[in-house]
């Protein structure tokens, strides 16, 4: 059986990219364990940064929102009040249950051109043909850890994203690398668990999101700074609500936007946790590091070109995620050749988030670079997921799908097989 999409992920982009394409009457099959990254890669005591109103996953008719689940199940979902991360990964597998078609959670090794389309190559050998593929692999194919740690052991140095739980870190001595929400919430857990931690930052001062406005204010607050899911401003709700206009900026535009829109910072409610209570060191980068007796000694350097070093029991890189071609370690290396890249490194998509390969698509933070900050974050996911679908039924020529005749798509024409969409 040749398919019409495989979506490949299942965490919030995959899930609500599933939901659209169950709506629209493709024959469609899902890959990949639900929600793992949040289930697997976050530790426990975390909460999510955004808003719970701006954490919806997609589904066509908007039924299955968090603020939906939250009533459901005793909890609450109001503006400035963050959610547990538990609670967040548990509404994903709510909405998988009533939103999405049966999610085969095993994982996809290999996705190559095939016949009629793709081959996607599952865990255990299985081969599934599909004539589009949606990639919605996350953030964990990108892990980005500084060069002088990379060759250090694991026993040694980790990234943030590879934690469920601190607990292996009781009562050591731990230095978290970066600047951002993930290094302070990392730190902040740590102390307060009797971790000795300190944060190390290449910034000069480490920044907070302010706590944000009132849902409700008088109009002329709301129409100087409006709410949006990126936080509040006008230029955050560009944005947030407009990636296809983003698009259309200047290439060299879109990248510095890319590069410093939305920089590391702390959340508000973590402050307090982290201020008087864990070392900070900003204004400092590691220059070198190696193992020595019971951990690792950094060498680092400050602004001011002032060296220094310390030794630590374990580092944790809370240094983000670098979201490249080369990366894309489940594309055949002949499909992966063929994709066009940005100067970053990034893919090259189309107005449908479609690759320079016609029929793969690509959603998420591997999108950031071409549809704007919105794609690092659950708040892109509703976009993703109604453009995506739309272009996968023009790239499958509108035609009627899974017995159901599709509505007429934007401009019914079909797009262009050049292997690059402008």
């Amino acid at each position: 059986m040749v398919y019409d999409l495989l979506v490949v992920g299942a965490g919030p982009y995959g899930l609500s990219i599933a939901s659209h394409a169950a709506a629209a009457g493709l024959n469609l099959r899902v890959f990949g364990r639900p929600m793992a990254s949040w289930r697997d890669n976050m530790p426990r005591g975390m909460f999510l940064k955004s808003e719970p109103w701006a954490s919806n996953l997609s589904d066509p008719a908007g039924q299955w929102r968090l603020d939906v689940y939250c009533a459901q199940n005793g909890l609450t979902a109001r503006h400035a009040q963050p959610i547990p991360v538990e609670a967040f990964a548990e509404y994903g597998l709510w909405f998988a249950r009533n939103a999405v078609p049966e999610v085969d959670e095993r994982t996809v090794s290999r996705v190559a051109a095939g016949p009629g389309g793709f081959t996607a190559v599952t865990e255990d050998g299985e081969e599934v043909q599909a004539r589009t593929v949606a990639l919605a692999v996350g953030v964990m194919p990108f892990v980005e850890v500084p060069q002088a740690l990379r060759a250090l052991h694991p026993a040694l140095v980790t990234h943030s994203s590879h934690h469920s739980d601190l607990d292996r870190f009781r009562d050591k001595d731990v230095t978290v690398i970066g600047g951002g929400q993930a290094a302070l919430e990392t730190a902040a857990l740590l102390a307060e668990q009797g971790t000795r931690v300190r944060v190390l930052a290449r910034a000069e001062q480490l920044r907070w999101n302010d706590v944000p406005p009132p849902w409700e204010r008088p109009w002329y607050q709301s129409a100087r700074s409006p709410h949006s899911g990126l936080g509040p401003g006008w230029r955050n709700w560009f944005y947030a609500e407009r990636p296809n206009l983003f698009r259309r900026l200047p290439e060299p535009t879109r990248a510095r936007i890319a590069t410093t829109a939305l920089g590391p910072a702390g959340a508000w409610w973590v402050r307090d946790r982290v201020e008087g209570v864990v070392e900070l060191l900003p204004g400092h980068e590691v220059t070198a590091a190696c193992a020595v007796p019971g951990g690792v000694r950094l060498d680092m350097a400050s602004r001011t070109g002032a060296l220094r070093s310390l030794e630590t029991e374990h580092v944790i890189a809370a240094t983000g995620f670098r979201p490249r071609c080369d990366r894309l370690g489940l594309l055949s290396p002949e499909l992966r050749g063929t994709l066009a890249a940005l100067p970053d490194g990034s893919p090259r998509v189309g107005r449908s988030l479609e690759s320079s390969y016609p029929g793969l698509f690509l959603a998420g933070l591997v999108t950031a670079s071409g549809f704007g900050p919105a794609m690092r974050f659950v708040q892109g996911a509703s976009f993703t997921a109604s453009t995506l679908v739309r272009g996968v039924r023009r790239r499958l020529g509108a035609r009627p799908v899974g017995g159901i005749v599709p509505a007429p798509v934007d401009g019914s024409r079909s797009e262009s097989p050049s292997p690059v969409h402008r």
